[in-house]
């Protein structure tokens, strides 16, 4: 039942940011309606590089295309740097791509879920790759997942919601 709740909150959420465009950092009533969908949103923005070659190379790319809805918790070619050194390097290798697959399946929710339907909550969600991630949204605003902080909540596309992420999350093994 938690879990049917959170996965609602989490929908309710994603449905709020659909009047955001890629450039937005934070939810507007009078936006317009993104048109692009998360990867090409991912690509305008310039500053996932890391995560959409990721993508490509776990053979996401046509999903994260796909009608969706979907909520991606994006980590920055920041957050990929940050990582101990040639681990990415090693992740893009095809002999890898089923375990980068389950990382990047890790950051993504079914369903559009805006950082509004976590305020103030503290919930565990699960992801797509069939695992829970810990979402808390303090009262002031910030949202974690996995101790990830939310840097830029409630960027739209046509087929789902990016909230930029500082790190990485890696699914326990």
């Amino acid at each position: 039942m938690r879990m049917l709740f959170s996965v609602a909150a989490l929908a309710a959420m994603l449905g709020a940011s659909a009047c955001m465009t890629a450039t937005e950092a934070s939810p507007s009533a009078s936006a317009p309606v993104a048109v692009s969908d998360i990867v090409d949103t991912a690509l305008a923005a310039g500053q996932f590089k890391t995560l959409v070659a990721a993508v490509q190379a776990a053979g996401l790319e046509s999903t994260l295309r796909s009608a969706g809805p979907f909520t991606v918790f994006a980590p920055t070619d920041a957050a990929f740097a940050a990582l101990p050194s040639g681990t990415v390097a090693d992740l893009l290798k095809p002999e890898n791509k089923a375990k980068l697959a389950s990382i990047l399946t890790y950051h993504v929710l079914s369903g559009k879920v805006p950082a509004s339907a976590v305020a103030g909550k503290t919930t565990e969600v699960a992801t797509v790759q069939g695992k829970t991630v810990k979402v808390i949204g303090a009262s002031d605003g910030t949202v974690t997942v996995n101790g990830a902080k939310v840097v830029a909540a409630d960027v739209n596309a046509s087929n789902g919601v990016i909230h930029v992420i500082d790190k990485v999350i890696l699914p326990p093994m």
